[in-house]
């Protein structure tokens, strides 16, 4: 991402730090790490939060095709800078705690979802509501990836128990700004009747 980038992210950090979950864009290393599981074959990705498109790039890079692309952005400035950017992309000026009750997706095409959202930071009930509308989204087999800046899972214990989900951190990296790690969120695998 160019260096032009970093002042209308660190803007729009200060203007609102709890909605913007970073003091800068996220590093090409860590959209690595946000994406290394991802590939054309995945289908459908669902990214929330992308801000000036660190992960999109990234998905990009990895064979996913544009159109198969949905941005969630809420800020209005990174949002046109994602439509210019992403031109093939289908780019939702909208809340993310919204997905649950707008028909973004016909059924649960989903194959991926890439959130750089501060998930940790938000009110219980605002996470929830992320996380369900996420995975109303998401195909069997389907994970959410989510980044975070503290030592631990981004979301709170309450939450992956009452929607039934596990979450396994997938790596980390210094070579961000604060240096981040990713975990992958995805339902739990109900096991047979045998026990196996």
């Amino acid at each position: 991402m160019p260096v032009s980038d970093a002042l209308p992210f660190f803007r729009a950090w200060i203007s609102n730090p709890l909605r913007v979950a970073a003091v800068a864009p996220s590093s090409s290393a860590v959209a690595s790490l946000m994406t290394q599981e991802i590939t054309p074959r995945t289908g459908p990705v669902l990214e929330l939060g992308p801000g000036t498109g660190p992960f999109t790039q990234a998905l990009l890079e990895r064979g996913v095709p544009e159109q198969n692309i949905t941005l969630v952005e809420y800020d209005v400035t990174f949002a046109r800078l994602l439509g210019r950017r992403f031109p093939l992309a289908r780019v939702f000026r909208m809340d993310a705690a919204e997905l649950a009750t707008t028909n973004l997706y016909v059924g649960a095409p989903v194959g991926a979802v890439v959130s750089g959202l501060g998930i940790l930071a938000m009110p219980l009930d605002k996470a929830s509501a992320i996380l369900t509308g996420a995975f109303a989204c998401v195909a069997p087999g389907g994970a959410f990836y989510q980044i975070t800046y503290g030592p631990r899972c981004p979301v709170r214990r309450e939450i992956l128990d009452g929607l039934d989900l596990e979450a396994e951190r997938t790596g980390w990296t210094l070579r961000n700004l604060p240096p981040a790690s990713v975990y992958r969120i995805r339902r739990r695998r109900s096991l047979s009747p045998s026990g196996l």
